[in-house]
């Protein structure tokens, strides 16, 4: 940013959705990912909701510094499993997966809407994708040399997909 000296911020009077998007992550078990993708939630004035078991402690220092001192701008939200979430959830939710259909840009996003992830190793459970097969998103990408992208970096992709969309 920038180039001379300091970079300099500026508000570009972006409209935030209202209700605010939501992210979730069922049980993400990598703390740099979640500790990254809190901070996108700071940034953009989103709720974070971690639906357990986590493969980490929220103490942990790796989760602590990937959020840098964003952690107190996080609306964090824990849920002990993800019956316990889907009894809260807002009625449009969209299910991320190397495994959906349609691109994540195909989907209508609306303010309020739950953009949900699984955990890095292993997606969405199946149960949850079988359920709900018309909620069900990819991030387009190259499968014949990754098998799937960083969750950090697909929740940015589709968090300011949504948001582009809100702003509309």
């Amino acid at each position: 940013m920038g180039g001379h000296g300091h970079a300099r911020r500026t508000d570009l009077g972006f409209p935030w959705p209202d209700p605010p998007l939501r992210v979730v992550l069922v049980q993400p078990e990598i703390a740099p990912n979640t500790g990254a993708i809190a901070r996108l939630c700071a940034a953009t004035g989103t709720p974070l909701h971690l639906v357990e078991p986590l493969g980490f402690r929220l103490t942990d220092r790796a989760l602590k510094r990937a959020g840098l001192d964003y952690w107190d701008a996080v609306d964090l939200h824990r849920h002990p499993s993800w019956d316990a979430w889907l009894a809260e959830a807002p009625s449009r939710f969209h299910l991320l997966s190397t495994a959906g259909p349609r691109a994540h840009f195909e989907a209508q996003y609306r303010p309020g809407d739950a953009l949900v992830f699984g955990c890095e190793t292993s997606g969405l459970p199946d149960a949850i994708l079988a359920r709900w097969p018309d909620r069900v998103l990819q991030i387009p990408m190259r499968t014949d040399r990754v098998r799937s992208l960083n969750l950090a970096t697909a929740a940015g992709i589709v968090m300011y997909e949504a948001l582009r969309q809100c702003a509309r």
